[in-house]
């Protein structure tokens, strides 16, 4: 019997990225991690860096086959900036790279997964950070509209469905706020502030780019990594606290994206402390202009603030950072995953659910990534080589039953991917933690199907559990 039935036509698939499966091989250009990883090795767990990846750039009929054979309709990867184009400035086409791309979209065809294309994913070109400084520069914005352009005339006859951005937070937060990312600033607030308008000034360009192309039955998203702030207390100096996180980290990206405007709230106080970012002429128009036709939801971990008390870490003092209005708070009956560190809080993607359908009504809108990583997985294998990853299905049927009942309460959700499909490199933490539906043997590269593939298997099948 199915106790949680989904929506006809409801997306079972996952996601990945070109720069985490294809790795830099063939590549045109170098991107900021392909940099660091050649820079310093060492920082990159077991110094397994993107020269290695999961050799999709040769395996993708393979994989996509795999993918196919445990029940996903649908997955998400990326094009790599670097890959596509030669010349950054013209937006010329690198010939290797549209080969690739062309081939790689017609194998999703041939094996029936619906390809959703993704147009950045932390591939920031080493030359475009060099001379412009990456997203805080506002040539990089127009430049990246052109690469845009390019993928939109090469591939949109075959893919309908597109996404701008993934996880713009990341960016400032990573590699300008606190440091675990290229190039590892911290404190950074002004700059960090900056490169938020900035991509969600690109994303904006992008769809209007997008919609002049005329893309028959095209539609095009962003994906947004979304923390929910819980509070201490109820108390109003915590509830200001959680107020100010939620703009800052969630609705900044958000409120631009699906109403065309900042939080007035958020403005507010980053103009009376003096960190505002520089607008262009002419946005407001473009930010209306610019909205998603739908919305991508990563969700791992819920953000537990209260108002701060504590002294400002002393690698944040030197400039303005967005924690002198909140700090971090250790909620005693959390449950966490000791390998990432994360809180296990699957309530929060039924809040989330709500608060999109509160906020925007009628938008539509998927999980777009949801995962649970674990470190030495090989230690759950069984006598055939399987991994019986269990904690993996309890932590995906948890957060989908929280998912169901904000459906059944009107939450337009018409999809579920997680992270990932087969096990890929991750950044800096390379292959530390695992999220596969498919193992990868690094040596071998030999796939196999985990218990958790096979589970996603039947439930696509019956479309719920």
């Amino acid at each position: 019997m199915i106790q949680y039935a989904f929506p006809k036509n409801f997306w079972w698939g996952a996601a990945s990225s070109g720069p985490q499966t294809e790795g830099f091989f063939n590549k045109a250009h170098l991107n900021l991690m392909d940099y660091w990883f050649k820079k310093e090795p060492e920082v990159f767990f077991n110094r397994v860096g993107p020269d290695r990846a999961s050799e999709f750039f040769t395996r993708y009929d393979e994989d996509l086959k795999l993918i196919k054979s445990i029940g996903l309709n649908s997955f998400r990867t990326s094009i790599q900036w670097t890959r596509l184009i030669d010349d950054f400035e013209t937006g010329k086409v690198n010939k290797e790279g549209a080969a690739f791309y062309n081939k790689l979209i017609d194998a999703f065809l041939k094996h029936g997964v619906l390809p959703v294309i993704n147009l950045y994913h932390f591939d920031m070109p080493l030359e475009l950070f060099q001379k412009y400084g990456g997203w805080s520069g506002e040539k990089t914005v127009d430049l990246f509209v052109l690469f845009a352009r390019a993928a939109f005339k090469l591939f949109g006859d075959r893919v309908k469905y597109w996404t701008v951005i993934n996880e713009p937070m990341v960016q400032p937060e990573a590699g300008w706020l606190y440091g675990f990312h290229y190039p590892n600033y911290k404190g950074k607030g002004a700059e960090a502030v900056q490169i938020m308008h900035n991509l969600a000034l690109a994303s904006a360009k992008t769809i209007r780019a997008f919609r002049e192309e005329n893309i028959k039955g095209g539609e095009i998203g962003v994906i947004l990594n979304l923390t929910p702030a819980y509070t201490a207390s109820d108390s109003d100096e915590d509830k200001k606290a959680g107020a100010f996180a939620d703009d800052f980290f969630n609705n900044s990206f958000l409120d631009p994206a699906c109403a065309g405007v900042f939080p007035p709230a958020l403005v507010e106080t980053l103009k009376k402390d003096g960190v505002l970012w520089k607008a262009q002429d002419g946005e407001n128009e473009i930010f209306q202009s610019g909205k998603v036709d739908f919305l991508g939801v990563n969700y791992y971990h819920p953000k537990r603030v209260a108002a701060r008390k504590s002294p400002l870490p002393q690698e944040l003092r030197s400039e303005w950072t967005p924690d002198v209005y909140f700090e971090e708070y250790d909620w005693p009956q959390k449950r966490i995953n000791p390998y990432r560190g994360w809180e296990i809080y699957p309530k929060a993607m039924y809040d989330i659910a709500i608060n999109i359908k509160n906020k925007y009504p009628g938008l539509p809108w998927y999980v777009s990534e949801n995962g649970m990583g674990v470190e030495g997985e090989e230690r759950f294998m069984d006598e055939n080589g399987v991994i019986q990853d269990d904690y993996r299905i309890d932590f995906y049927k948890e957060h989908l039953i929280y998912l169901h009942k904000a459906i059944e309460e009107g939450s337009k959700c018409f999809g579920f991917h997680a992270w990932t499909a087969f096990d890929c490199w991750s950044w800096n933490n390379a292959y530390k933690n695992r999220y596969g539906y498919i193992s990868v043997d690094l040596e071998s590269q030999k796939r196999t199907i985990k218990k958790s593939g096979w589970w996603i298997k039947e439930t696509a099948k019956n479309n719920g559990f």
